[in-house]
Order: C-alpha cells, then structure tokens, then sequence
C-alpha cells in the first residue's frame, strides 16, 4: 500500500513512520497528500484551526524526489521523507512567504534559506508549508492574543476551540498536535516554543541560544531567541533537534528510558506555582512520577530570579528592556540584510505601515512594545548596558547554583490551562516558568504532565544549564 490510512497516521512516530516507507507500505508523496488533505479538512474548514499559515506548493514534487532516492537506497537520515512545518518567521528561498504574519513583509522576496530550514532540507525533510503565529512573535503589543497575525488571524486551541494556543508559535504548535505534520519549527525569545507545546500537549525543546543557528530568521532579540522543535513524542523531538542544531550532536543518542535514576532534580515552586488550583495538582502528580522513576527531588529558589523581576526603568525590566533595544537594532539590520529589497527599512517603517493600514492590521490590539521599542536608543546607551549586565550576572549566578547544587535540572510548571481567545483584551497570562532560562539563554524542554479539568494539556518544564540538552 503506498497511500495513506488516516487511522494509522495519527499520533505515529518518526520511528514508526520509517519503517513503514522502508517497507514500501507508503511514500512520502502519499504523506504529503495525506497532511494536505487533512489540512484542508479541518484548518481551514471544519474547526478550522487556522495553524497552517500557507502550503508549500512545491512540497509533493520534493517528495516525489526523495522517493527516487530512497527507490536507490539514498536515506539521507530518519527525516528523509518526512513532511514538517516551520514558523513563518524563518526564511525559505521558495515559492512560500516569511512575513512574520505580518502585512508588511508580503511580498518581499527571500533570497536564501535560514540555515536552519537548510539543514532540514539536507536531512530529506520536506518542508510542506509555514505555520501561522503571534504576529511579530508576539513582541508588538503587551495586549495581544496569542496566535493572532493579520495574515492568519486567530489560530485556536485544539483541545477546546474557544481557549488560546499559546505563543508565539501558535500554529507550530497546534498543527502537529492536530496530526497535520509530524513536526515543526518554532521560535523563542520567552516562552514562544515552550507555551504552544504546552497547551497543545506536546513535546517542546527550546535549544541554549546559539546552538541552533538565528540566521535569516526574524529577530527580536540576539540575547535570548532561538529555534527548537515541537513533536509529539521526546524521541521525535530530539530527532528534529539533532538535524538543525550546529553542534553535529546525535540528541537521540543520549536518551535513556533510566535517565532518571539517581538524577538530582530541584523544584522550583516559588514564583511557579500557586496561580491556578489544577495546575498545582498535575504538577505534583508529575513529581511523584519523577520520584517513582528514581528522581531525587528537593525544593529549590532560583538565585537571583527575584531581583530580576525587579522595574529598571518605568514599568520595564531589565528583560523588556534589553527586548526593546535589540529589536529596534536587530530589525534594521535583517532588513538591511536579509530583505534589501523590501520598501521598509527600519522598525519606524513598520509601525508607520501598520497606522497606514490600521484596519487589517490592528482591529483588536495596538502596538506600544513596537512604539516604545522605537524609542529607545542605541545599543550603546547606558540603560541597555546596565539591563545587559544584570542578565548576564544573573546567569552567571544560575549556572553556578546548578554547578554547587549538583543539579541535572530544574523543574516547574510549564503553564496553568489556556485561558479563553479575548481579541480585545489580550491573553489573561498566569504562571509560566520560561523566564529564567530566557534571560540567560539556557535550555527548556516541556512535556506533557496532565489535563486541568480534564480536557486543558499542562505541561512540565526541564530547566537545566548551556549545553545541556543531550
């Protein structure tokens, strides 16, 4: 059989879905109809979901082509074959848009692929198409509603239609929890892989900055962004990890169904819990997981996480603050860079493009993170030193406390359940524990813990020091 069995595909493995093209029971263009098919049927009819931004229209002909090598026993690696997405913040130099959802960058040409989209391409991946997202990552208003971009408006929750995604790479998250690719790129600056993971009950590894390459992919910040994968099983993560990442490591080599035996882990509750009732009581039901796989737990207070928190300038951070100057900074070079041959140049452009086109691109929510980014000034000033420097001696501190604790990672609550898409008013956030590891540009992985009223995924995030992934 070379056509694809709806029943058979849902919630299968890479592992599984290998075997199954060796055996010749499938093919990948057959796959790449299947995912079209199902994306027709419910994103963008049905519940329509709304998490696949736009198609690859050259993706069944790059199928047909990794079957002719693999008809020639050419398998370049356990993705040959296998149809992801990628946010549409990362560029592909194809017949596909990177807009960030945004209306300002339609239609402005790529010229080369982000090398992480290359690298999947080199692994026999078949990129079928972007995924929508929290326009501009998220970063253009404090009121936004996760998922929503004026390009792909509202992506919605697959677990129940009503509740938020979670950002910024909403649709990334959603489509492969929905069975609509059997893995995605996001990105993260704050929480931006680890939140749609978690609320879609899936698998979400956001890598140390810079072991994944942010070339070509659009920036907020060059201190904290970052692109992971999201997959539905650890193992499909890691794979995916493993294909983009810079260091050439195998990630798939280091699990081990006994990792957890003897391993020290601390608990972070402090600032991490207490915020939602049924987040609480997964959480603890998955630390009496944890010990009875030989874990060893203890209680732990992030060193300095509290004073980090504290305001530096006006309601800012020293977080919001180093955001704020390096998108103004970082968004003129990509599009002096990457995009010469797009009208805007800067980040003035853009907010001048959305007030010029205020009805499509701001009917429910502002822009006062871009307005006050575009305020700021250079990377130079004082301000931005001194935020810089407090992250940075925060990190030294936190990389320290794992070194003396003797800790393999740290664990919180991921999320408390996706609260109700309210376009007008924005996210009501609560919790999340992505904050540590976002200033200091340490690793998260998040996975599944548990339901909150039964039916809203929580997930449980791995804290752990640079590089600790494998």
């Amino acid at each position: 059989m070379t056509s694809a069995d709806d029943s058979q595909l849902e919630e299968i493995t890479i592992d599984r879905l290998q075997e199954r093209l060796r055996a010749g029971e499938l093919t990948s263009v057959a796959l790449v109809e299947h995912y079209v098919d199902r994306i027709r049927a419910i994103d963008q009819s049905g519940p329509t979901l709304r998490s696949v931004l736009e198609l690859n229209p050259e993706a069944e002909a790059i199928a047909a082509a990794l079957d002719r090598e693999r008809a020639h026993d050419h398998v370049r690696s356990l993705l040959h074959g296998i149809p992801v997405l990628i946010k549409d913040n990362i560029e592909t130099a194809d017949r596909m848009q990177t807009t960030a959802g945004s209306l300002a960058l339609l239609d402005v040409p790529v010229e080369h692929d982000a090398p992480v989209a290359a690298r999947l391409r080199e692994a026999g991946a078949v990129i079928l198409g972007k995924t929508n997202l929290s326009e501009w990552a998220n970063f253009r208003s404090s009121r936004s509603s996760s998922g929503w971009s004026a390009r792909g408006r509202q992506t919605v929750n697959p677990y129940v239609l009503d509740r938020t995604p979670g950002g910024s790479s909403s649709g990334s998250g959603v489509a492969v929890s929905a069975n609509l690719a059997m893995g995605s790129l996001g990105s993260e600056t704050d929480g931006s892989i680890m939140s749609p993971s978690s609320q879609s009950c899936l698998v979400g590894i956001k890598p140390t900055v810079g072991l994944t390459s942010r070339e070509g992919v659009i920036p907020i910040s060059h201190t904290q962004d970052t692109v992971g994968p999201h997959a539905r099983t650890v193992r499909d993560a890691a794979l995916v990890l493993s294909a983009i990442a810079s260091s050439g490591l195998d990630y798939v080599a280091g699990l081990s169904p006994d990792a957890l035996g003897g391993a020290r882990i601390g608990v972070a509750r402090r600032f991490f819990t207490g915020y939602s009732e049924h987040t609480d009581r997964v959480f603890e039901r998955a630390l009496d997981v944890l010990r009875g796989c030989g874990a060893e737990l203890s209680d732990v207070d992030i060193p300095g996480w509290e004073e980090i928190r504290d305001k530096m300038d006006g309601d800012d951070n020293s977080e919001a603050i180093v955001l704020q100057y390096e998108l103004k900074a970082g968004l003129a070079q990509y599009l002096r860079d990457r995009r010469p041959r797009a009208q805007l140049r800067c980040l003035a452009d853009v907010i001048r493009f959305n007030q010029e086109h205020a009805a499509d691109e701001m009917p429910y929510f502002a822009q006062e993170l871009f307005e006050r980014s575009e305020a700021r000034g250079s990377l130079e000033d004082d301000l931005y030193q001194r935020a810089l420097a407090r992250q940075r001696s925060f990190g030294e501190g936190f990389r320290a406390f794992f070194a003396s604790e003797n800790l393999a990672a740290i664990v919180a609550p991921t999320n408390s359940p996706a609260c109700t898409i309210d376009q007008i008013n924005g996210d009501r956030r609560l919790g999340g524990s992505s904050g540590p590891a976002a200033v200091c540009g340490f690793p998260l992985v998040t996975v599944p813990a548990g339901f909150a009223l039964d039916v809203l995924p929580i997930g449980l995030t791995f804290m752990g020091p640079p590089h600790s992934e494998p």
